[in-house]
């Protein structure tokens, strides 16, 4: 059985994705999830032999230092795109545009106008922001669409945020680009660059 490490807990994004991704390759039957709580400790359980492959977003703020920290060790073995959870930001009832504070994962900060908070609570997951906002620690969050709907009593959608499509990474151990790139010739986009081209042809 193979084994995929992502950033946790249960139900974060980065699970989510992981989900759609097994599924997508046909391996979910086959393979089992480990979730970690940062990607340094993730990193370091795929070097230990302890997962086959880790998952990160492609715009997580430790994406960069993940790859590059353990660049020797771990390699990119995969990349795709998928839609997030779908996101809204959310205020407390009655709290008002602008009251107080707004909680964030730094990733997301920019899905919505957020500007009206004077503070802004950067957490390290989405699930982080929800707790928050059920603690009472800020008045308002960029959570999931889900959190907002189950907790309706007590929170309101101030702006409808929908998913957002990212670019994804596999780690793994062994390479395999084999010093060339590695592209999907007969993806979405190839097929988009050659409707282009052909178009063009007619055109010209």
């Amino acid at each position: 059985m193979l084994i995929f490490s992502t950033l946790g807990p249960e139900g974060s994004n980065h699970h989510f994705v992981l989900q759609q991704y097994l599924g997508a390759q046909g391996i979910a039957q086959a393979s089992r999830i480990v979730l970690f709580d940062d990607f340094h400790s993730g990193a370091r359980v795929l070097i230990a032999g302890e997962a086959d492959y880790v998952l990160q977003c492609a715009v997580h703020p430790a994406a960069a230092e993940i790859t590059g920290t353990y660049r020797t060790a771990m390699v990119v073995v995969d990349a795709f795109i998928s839609p997030s959870q779908s996101m809204a930001l959310v205020r407390t009832m009655g709290s008002g545009e602008g009251a107080g504070r707004v909680g964030v994962q730094s990733a997301t900060q920019t899905y919505a106008d957020i500007s009206a908070w004077p503070t802004v609570v950067h957490e390290p997951t989405v699930l982080a922001v929800q707790a928050g906002l059920k603690e009472g620690r800020y008045d308002a969050g960029i959570v999931f669409t889900s959190f907002a709907t189950a907790h309706a009593d007590r929170f309101e959608v101030a702006d409808v945020i929908g998913t957002v499509c990212d670019a994804w990474i596999v780690y793994g151990r062994q390479p395999v680009d084999e010093g060339c790139a590695v592209v999907w010739n007969d993806s979405p986009a190839a097929r988009q660059f050659r409707a282009r081209i052909g178009q063009s042809s007619e055109l010209g």
